[in-house]
């Protein structure tokens, strides 16, 4: 049995230049989670499409996260039972935060228990959505490796990593 990839965008679903498109175009174990609309996130109704999509790809899966795709998956293990082999948190965002997009409902609070999964907080010293202090207490409330790669953004396509082979 092999590994799939679940890719669990932020809001806009991640463009054409960011890692996770470049990744996922790349790799064919890698499939996207389809949200009906990634310019108005409602965390109950991407949460459904995530634990579909988990249902269907089985418990070896990975889950790739990107900035609101981090705290859905948070919340996400909060309520499932469902098994996951591991995830890779980058740029998590803090709904209370004064950057957080005001169209994304339901993200705040941000759960404060393990995600019941080996998990890996990928965090940069300047991005505008978290502080590095947000990112190490998510890793620490979670279960989770922290990794800060410095100053590199939002950890997105504007950042310039372009495939992001470190990730």
């Amino acid at each position: 049995m092999s590994t799939s990839i679940l890719i669990v965008p932020g809001i806009g679903s991640s463009g054409p230049e960011h890692w996770q498109s470049r990744w996922e175009a790349a790799d064919p174990r890698m499939r996207r989670v389809e949200q009906a609309d990634w310019d108005h996130p409602d965390r109950r109704v991407w949460q459904v499409q995530l634990a579909r999509a988990v249902d269907e790809a089985g418990p070896d899966v990975l889950l790739v996260a990107h900035s609101l795709g981090c705290l859905l998956v948070a919340h996400w293990a909060a309520e499932t039972r469902l098994p996951v082999r591991g995830a890779l948190l980058v740029a998590v965002p803090d709904p209370e935060g004064p950057a957080f997009p005001p169209e994304a409902t339901g993200f705040a609070p941000v759960p404060r228990q393990p995600l019941g999964f080996a998990s890996l907080v990928v965090a940069s010293e300047d991005d505008p959505y978290g502080s590095p202090a947000h990112a190490e207490g998510c890793a620490a409330a979670w279960g989770s490796r922290l990794l800060s790669i410095g100053a590199a953004g939002h950890i997105n396509a504007a950042s310039g990593l372009g495939d992001w082979p470190q990730g």
